[in-house]
This record gives C-alpha cells, structure tokens and sequence, in this order.
C-alpha cells in the first residue's frame, strides 16, 4: 500500500493492536479486489529522526515478511505503525509483537463479523 486514502480505510476499520514495539492495524479489501496480503508501514517524526524512522521501517518490514506472509489473512490490509521502541527493540520481541498483534486483530475480525448491530 502506498497512497494515503488506503492508509485511511485501514484506520477507519478500528481493528488495531497495540504492542510495545508497533500498532498493528488491519482491515479486509471489498469483495474482488483480490486475495492477497497487502501492507503498509508508517513512522511519525515522534519516532525520531529520519535515520531513526528510516531504520524502524526496515525492521518493520522485514518481521512483516517473517510473519504475515505466512499468518496473514487473504484478502486484508495490514498497516504497521512504528513506535519509539521499534529501532531499538530486540529483532525477537518485535516477532513477538506483531505475531501477538495480529492473533489480537484477528480475533476481533471473527468476533465482529458476526456482530450485526456493529454500524
């Protein structure tokens, strides 16, 4: 994902996880728009310098590769947010994290698609 309105619908979705190393947010494609797993990464300048944010999203899209290219789900948008702890965070933990993150986001996906007073 790379132009901003994606980045938008993701986040109207309000399916997000927070963990010390990054927000995990995510939301399904409409219905044909194909079955792949789209994602995308994001560093505010809370997160530090240019160098700092440029490093955090290198990480973040390699655990991205590592994990939602097994574990994610067909058809979805996923949006990783970097927080300040991502540069520094062990490369493990940030596994963790987003492994954690996205069982989290996923359970709210079951749990709400069958919730029909949800507007």
């Amino acid at each position: 994902m790379r132009i901003r309105p994606e980045f938008l619908r993701v986040a109207a979705s309000r399916r997000k996880a927070v963990t010390p190393g990054l927000i995990l947010q995510a939301a399904p494609r409409t219905v044909g728009s194909g079955t792949e797993v789209r994602v995308g990464f994001t560093a505010s300048r809370r997160v530090g310098n240019a160098v700092v944010r440029n490093r955090a999203k290198r990480r973040l899209r390699e655990i991205a590769a590592r994990v939602l290219s097994d574990e994610g789900r067909p058809g979805t948008d996923y949006v990783l947010i970097a927080r300040s702890a991502t540069a520094e965070r062990p490369f493990a933990l940030l596994l963790a994290d987003l492994a954690a993150a996205l069982r989290r986001v996923e359970q709210g996906i079951a749990t709400r698609s069958g919730d029909a007073t949800r507007g």
